[in-house]
């Protein structure tokens, strides 16, 4: 794999690590090396891009908008390029399939591009005097040196989220891959110096909890946005806080209900909650892993939910191959935790319709699995798994249904199947969560913010309120009443 690029990002240049700690990556579809010389980043290294990030920042941010924005743009018509390449990367890192890693990177490109319309579009506020003698500004200014630490299961759309937004308000940046993923996020850098962003713009680190921990507590870091953990967010606004209070964005992941009535389209619903849910093999932080179903339609659905499962076992596979559905958990660990649920559950005696077991006897395959009525306090049905695990509930009212999906700790969120559009409304408007979708499972979509409440942490990525979250109001009132020289 010599084609792998393993060095760190900085001021448009690939430079080895200053202490030589290595990251090494396992393929998850058999667990063969893939590399261990991916570059760790250490303080010097962090030091380094954040340097070169402080430097860029006064050129990037007087860059004209028009300029900016030719650049964004031409970056996302090179990733477009590249997608083979770039979504093999992410599926020898952490064994998505190829089809659904094609996706992510369609949506990184799509994600830039509704950014790059931003750069000059950001508005400003006037307030006229009206008898106070002071005529009011209110004008928005990028941050400065901003940095993202990103989850592993989605990288390439995180890389839009977090850097796009950033950029074209005029901010520099320092993106961290996760430890699990970097290959695919490190191939980047190429593309951004041949797009034209100018050194120091844009870098590139890897690393683990670390190299995380030095951007969140860095003194000349802005702002920080983290996707991941709760545990590992709430170290993050920990060291935040206690380093220079800079600004923190935090997604944390989610147990989020799907809400089937008796008058949801049955076929729909089912094809939502099977296929729509095991996109990336569960491992994504908004699935509805908590199916609640109304009593009166319950048998049917919950048949046609096993029938689904066991036909999307048989399209568990090598996921280098176009026609694969489902590949392997990203790695040992993840494997390992959730075969601890799964085990957990069995001892529990809650019943496992289908799945509940590993795959094969090579690579980190866990068969689709569902759950049945578990109780509320159990952990399957509290905690976050991120894999192919469902657990099924009944319920008999609106109400119940409501309750039993805000009984959580966390709200990313959530999915409701009717018929009813006034039944849809009114229900929407109770669940306590970021998103959402009415007959759908979700898609994100560039136009629209994504993020949480509860525990599930605070700030949104996406949409207008994406790039808000790198502006800073700045208020400029001018005296009308100074006497004339």
């Amino acid at each position: 794999m010599a084609d792998i690029q393993t060095n760190l990002f900085i001021n448009n240049e690939y430079v080895p690590s200053s202490h030589g700690e290595t990251l090494s990556i396992y393929n998850p579809k058999d667990d063969s090396l893939v590399t261990d010389k991916v570059q760790a980043a250490g303080e010097k290294d962090v030091d380094k891009a954040v340097a070169a990030a402080k430097a860029a920042f006064p050129g990037w941010k007087h860059t004209p908008s028009g300029r900016r924005s030719a650049i964004m743009l031409k970056y996302a018509d090179l990733v477009e390029q590249h997608t083979d390449k770039i979504a093999h990367l992410e599926s020898i890192a952490m064994g998505q399939p190829i089809s659904v890693a094609k996706k992510i990177v369609e949506m990184q490109v799509a994600s830039w591009r509704y950014y790059a319309g931003f750069t000059d579009k950001i508005p400003g506020e006037t307030y006229p005097e009206n008898g106070d003698g002071v005529f009011k500004m209110v004008n928005y200014e990028p941050l400065g040196v901003c940095a993202g630490i990103a989850a592993w299961n989605a990288t390439q759309l995180f890389v839009a989220w977090k850097i796009a937004p950033a950029v074209a308000a005029g901010n520099t940046y320092i993106f961290k891959s996760s430890e699990k993923n970097p290959l695919g996020v490190l191939y980047l850098g190429q593309l951004f110096k041949e797009a034209g962003f100018p050194p120091g713009v844009i870098n590139l680190v890897s690393g683990g909890g670390k190299t995380g921990a030095l951007l969140a507590s860095h003194l000349e870091i802005a702002k920080i946005s983290f996707t991941g953990s709760a545990g590992s967010g709430r170290q993050v606004q920990i060291a935040a806080a206690k380093s220079n209070l800079k600004h923190v964005s935090l997604e944390l992941g989610g147990k989020s209900p799907a809400i089937i009535f008796d008058d949801a389209q049955l076929e729909n619903a089912v094809a939502h909650n099977s296929q729509g849910f095991l996109m990336n093999s569960g491992q994504v932080c908004v699935a509805g892993s908590r199916i609640l179903v109304q009593s009166g339609i319950a048998p049917r659905f919950v048949e046609a939910l096993r029938g689904a499962f066991l036909q999307f076992n048989n399209a568990m596979a090598d996921p280098a191959l176009e026609s694969t559905f489902l590949g392997p958990l990203a790695d040992k660990a993840q494997f390992d935790r959730v075969m601890e649920f799964l085990e957990g559950a069995k001892k529990d005696g809650i019943e496992v319709l289908t799945g509940g077991v590993r795959k094969g006897e090579s690579g980190r395959f866990v068969e689709p699995t569902i759950l049945m009525n578990p109780d509320v306090k159990a952990k399957v049905y509290t905690d976050e798994i991120f894999g192919p695990v469902v657990t099924v509930k009944t319920f008999e009212t609106e109400e119940e249904a409501i309750k039993l999906a805000n009984d959580t700790t966390y709200g990313l969120g959530a999915t409701v199947y009717t018929s009813d559009i006034t039944r849809a409304l009114r229900v929407t408007s109770e669940l306590e969560a970021g998103t959402v979708s009415v007959n759908s499972s979700h898609w994100l979509v560039p136009e629209t913010p994504f993020g949480g409440v509860k525990q599930s942490g605070y700030g949104r990525e996406g949409g207008l309120e994406g790039i808000k979250a790198f502006l800073e109001a700045k208020t400029v009132h001018i005296n009308m009443n100074m006497p004339k020289a």
